[in-house]
């Protein structure tokens, strides 16, 4: 055998890529649902999310549609970390989608589109020898080899993988449906004996390293209902070591013989946890028993890491994005079960959410644009019509844009009460997006917008942060300090369910404690609530001040986003040095400014004293003073 090229990738696994459109409603019938949330899905695919979140170098050979729902799977693959240049864009088809429910404890009902889709397109002329051989191993699934050209795609995958010595792994994944036994409507039947699909998974078999099903799945590849008579007639056919899921127990390892009795296979204890929803469970649980497999780890490593990965995927709603990232399975292993309900484990689902946020954010220079009070009273000092507002702030975002530069990234305050249809396009625009959601001093605070919180974020885009500024003092009384806690409560809350990342804004009073260590007690007592926001919007702070606040956001939430320093409309030397002081905390992300960048402008805008043109020329020249002195400060920390 020629020598091969050292792999680039991990796994790269092969065959489905679609959209899950998971029902919201728990405890219905799909029929009854009213709203669907879109995850990627499809055993491969999703097999390669758990991958990368487990710190795999992961890549995907599929096909997708050149449309809407094709651009999210390649973007949400892309943003896990998953190598998307296998994905091939099917011009002629549609991206595939599958419907799923959570009816009761026991059903979970499924419904395949996937007519004449772009995966089940996939053919030999998709599959790059070069691209198979850059993998340690390869994961072929049942369902590509259902139909003659799957077949011939996936057995060349397999050939080119093994002449150049890789791993093939073969999910067993047997859909009786897609096989054409049932009909469309029949996806959440797991099992039909069938002597034609016993034959054809029969014949994939002897080329394989690993062997992985549930016990319907090994009972098609050994064509007996009989589990240990199935076990052997898999063994006769291939030396490959053979993993049987056995849900909540875990698994069963077979390296060699298949023992008298199975329960002598090697194995893991399982997790005692509620099982809230199957689905995607055990591609969960194939991506855990990979990181330990592809890392070389004895068995029984394998096997808790993945009983582990399960446990995690079937307490959550969703397939992939209920898997767990390496520091949160760690997390779950050093600490073990404290509430079998783990998604409603505080600690745990912190880890899970933080630990997965998309994208890395830093050197942010945001223009702050959401003012309504403040731009509603300057209107009215000059007899302005309010409904110009609007028009200011899309002015207001045309001067951000024209301001952008590669040192940094661009981010904006911005409402939905004025600039609504900023807000439209700064969507398009990739930016670092704040809407506020507080009712515009209000203390004790209130919120803007429906009485349900909840309900008013639920529309918006996943990734607008929710930004609250709460005037908060360590000293307010007990009273006041509750209210102020419950209603961030109501915060939390709502950006969790909503998947929405979430800013706390604390600005002090005059009234109580003051000086440097005034804000970090603040946040000290929001987090004793167990409030741990993304996001932290702080005022100008000493040097120990700064010091203090890192201390706290350390000891009680590691994983947190950053600081973003903001303006309070102070004068530019001023804000410049608060700039200076705020590049030298490791937490501060960058800054976020409004009045001190657009007063002037909007004062003599709204007033018609210049037009256009000289209001975005004044804005722009303040916006870039402070990128220039943020960039500056960030360059002389950094070195």
């Amino acid at each position: 055998m020629a020598t091969q090229p050292m792999p680039i990738y991990d796994i790269i696994t092969i065959g489905r890529s679609c959209a899950d459109l998971y029902a919201d409603q728990i405890g219905c019938r799909m029929e009854d649902a009213r709203s669907f949330s879109k995850y990627v899905g499809g055993c491969p695919t999703n097999i390669a999310v758990g991958g990368a979140r487990l710190g795999l170098k992961t890549a995907l050979l599929s096909r997708v549609g050149d449309d809407q729902i094709g651009r999210f799977v390649l973007e949400t693959l892309k943003a896990e970390g998953v190598e998307t240049r296998g994905v091939a864009t099917d011009p002629e088809r549609l991206t595939a989608m599958a419907f799923l429910g959570i009816e009761d404890d026991r059903n979970f009902p499924l419904l395949f589109v996937r007519t004449d889709c772009a995966d089940a397109a996939l053919c030999e002329d998709d599959v790059d020898p070069d691209f198979i051989r850059s993998a340690k191993a390869i994961v072929v699934s049942g369902t590509h080899f259902s139909k003659p050209h799957l077949e011939a795609a996936s057995f060349k995958a397999m050939r080119i993988a093994k002449e150049a010595g890789r791993k093939i792994i073969f999910d067993i994944d047997y859909r009786p449906n897609l096989w054409g036994l049932l009909g469309a409507g029949a996806g959440d039947v797991r099992f039909i004996a069938d002597a034609k699909v016993t034959a054809r998974v029969q014949s994939i078999l002897p080329d394989c390293d690993v062997v992985v099903g549930t016990d319907e799945e090994v009972h098609i590849a050994g064509g007996s209902t009989d589990t240990r008579a199935a076990l052997l007639n898999i063994r006769k056919l291939t030396k490959a070591t053979i993993v049987l899921k056995t849900g909540p127990k875990g698994c069963l390892v077979f390296p060699d013989a298949i023992p008298q009795n199975i329960e002598d296979g090697i194995s893991s204890e399982g997790f005692p946890v509620e099982v809230f929803n199957v689905l995607g469970a055990g591609d969960g649980f194939m991506a855990g028993f990979l990181r330990g497999y592809v890392r070389d780890l004895p068995l029984e490593d394998c096997c808790r890491i993945a009983n582990a990965c399960g446990a995690l995927a079937v307490s959550r709603h969703g397939c992939a994005p209920s898997y767990p990232s390496w520091e949160e399975l760690e997390f779950f292993l050093d600490r073990g079960v404290v509430n079998p309900r783990l998604r409603e484990d505080a600690d745990l689902e912190h880890v899970h959410w933080a630990t997965n946020r998309r994208g890395q954010w830093d050197n942010i220079c945001a223009f702050a644009i959401d003012h309504r009070m403040q731009l509603e009273t300057m209107a009215k000092d000059v007899g302005a019509d309010p409904e110009r507002i609007a028009k200011f702030k899309d002015l207001a975002l045309d001067t951000m844009l024209s301001a952008r530069r590669p040192d940094m990234n661009l981010g904006t305050l911005l409402d939905s009460k004025y600039g609504r249809q900023a807000l439209f396009r700064a969507e398009k625009e990739g930016l670092w997006i704040g809407r506020p959601v507080e009712l515009p001093g209000s203390r004790p605070l209130q919120f803007e917008g429906a009485p349900s919180l909840g309900a008013e974020v639920a529309s918006w885009p996943d990734d607008h942060v929710i930004k609250c500024l709460v005037f908060y003092n360590p000293d307010d009384p007990e009273a006041l300090r509750r209210q102020q806690l419950d209603q961030l409560h109501r915060l939390a809350s709502a950006a969790r369910l909503s998947r929405h990342e979430f800013l706390i804004e604390v600005i002090g009073t005059a009234e109580g404690k003051v000086g440097e260590m005034a804000t970090s007690e603040a946040m000290q007592q929001i987090y004793d609530e167990g409030i741990r926001p993304d996001w932290w919007k702080l005022t100008d702070q000493t040097k120990a001040g700064w010091a203090a606040i890192s201390a706290v956001i350390e000891s009680n939430d590691r994983w947190c986003r950053g600081i973003l320093l903001l303006g309070l409309d102070a004068p530019f030397d001023k804000l410049e040095s608060s700039i200076a002081r705020a590049a030298d905390s490791r937490h501060v992300r960058g800054f976020a400014v409004g009045r001190t960048i657009f007063g002037d402008a909007a004062r003599a805008w709204l007033a018609n004293d210049i037009d256009d043109a000289t209001a975005q020329k004044m804005m722009k020249e303040r916006f870039e003073r402070l990128i220039n002195c943020w960039v500056k400060a960030r360059r002389q920390e950094a070195a």
